[in-house]
């Protein structure tokens, strides 16, 4: 068993300090660089790869990118939580295996969290890239309404407006050519969004957490006690509804998080079966 030695336990071990300095720094950058009509996110945040906008370091980068340029708040919140989880457990983890080890586990799981989420991105374009082939032999209103639905476009303005157009006047001539431009035109954008964050890596060290030390009571809203492993477990269920029912508004990557859980979970069980004694 693997136990903590007197005096060694560091509050803020440095892989953890430096990970949460690194990622404020960069997106007080972001803020900086944007006055100069810079987007950090176009090169740093990781981009679907038949984007123009990908680059294959970007796998790595978008660990360090958080919230956006245009929002504080958004950014602030993004940033705090992701640091302040990554303080709570990762620092307990990097206490037990050591920075080398930690830093390691924390990298591979925000690499392998990007991968599926990639691989997640794929099959959803080829989706939508196969309805939108099918809706342009057949341009009409009811399959309009039909592709905005499935694919969660109907509560976006300008979607709506053309419906309601296009319903107050079926015979609509240019309603057909407009839809089709509507869609290419969401498309170019949703192809070339920028995804941040270090949740990915955040979630596989919730996971180690919960993994190695099932038993520990967390206090949700420090009131409520919950063993960790029910914590994990409830997350990991939570994400992949949320990730299933991909809902409208939502720019949660929820798969992502799954993937840094997955990958820590792969991990933990290379680990475990090299190093028995270490553990339970």
């Amino acid at each position: 068993m693997t136990e903590f030695r007197p005096g060694r336990f560091q509050i803020l071990p440095p892989i953890v300090k430096n990970i949460i300095i690194i990622n404020s720094l960069m997106a007080l950058l972001q803020f900086v660089l944007v006055k100069w009509n810079i987007d950090l996110a176009d090169y740093l945040g990781l981009h679907y790869w038949r984007s123009p906008l990908y680059k294959p370091w970007q796998l790595l980068t978008h660990l360090f990118m958080h919230g956006s340029a245009y929002s504080v708040d958004v950014t602030i919140m993004h940033l705090f939580s992701n640091m302040f989880a990554l303080w709570m457990f990762g620092s307990i983890l990097e206490n037990l295996w050591g920075p080398r080890r930690f830093l390691i586990f924390y990298l591979l799981c925000g690499v392998g969290a990007a991968l599926l989420h990639l691989g997640v991105l794929g099959y959803e374009f080829h989706v939508f890239e196969s309805a939108f082939s099918n809706y342009q032999e057949n341009p009409v209103l009811d399959k309009y309404i039909l592709f905005i639905q499935q694919h969660n476009l109907d509560h976006m303005a300008s979607f709506q407006r053309l419906q309601l157009m296009w319903q107050a006047d079926p015979s609509c001539i240019r309603c057909s050519p407009i839809s089709i431009e509507l869609i290419h035109q969401y498309y170019g954008l949703a192809i070339n969004e920028a995804t941040v964050g270090a949740s990915g890596a955040v979630f596989g060290i919730l996971f180690a957490f919960g993994y190695l030390f099932p038993n520990t009571l967390l206090y949700i809203y420090f009131l409520v006690p919950i063993k960790a492993k029910y914590v994990v477990g409830a997350y990991a269920i939570w994400e992949l509804y949320e990730g299933v029912r991909n809902s409208a508004g939502d720019n949660i990557a929820h798969f992502a998080h799954l993937g840094g859980m997955l990958v820590a979970f792969i991990i933990l069980k290379i680990w475990n079966r090299n190093m028995r004694n270490k553990f339970y």
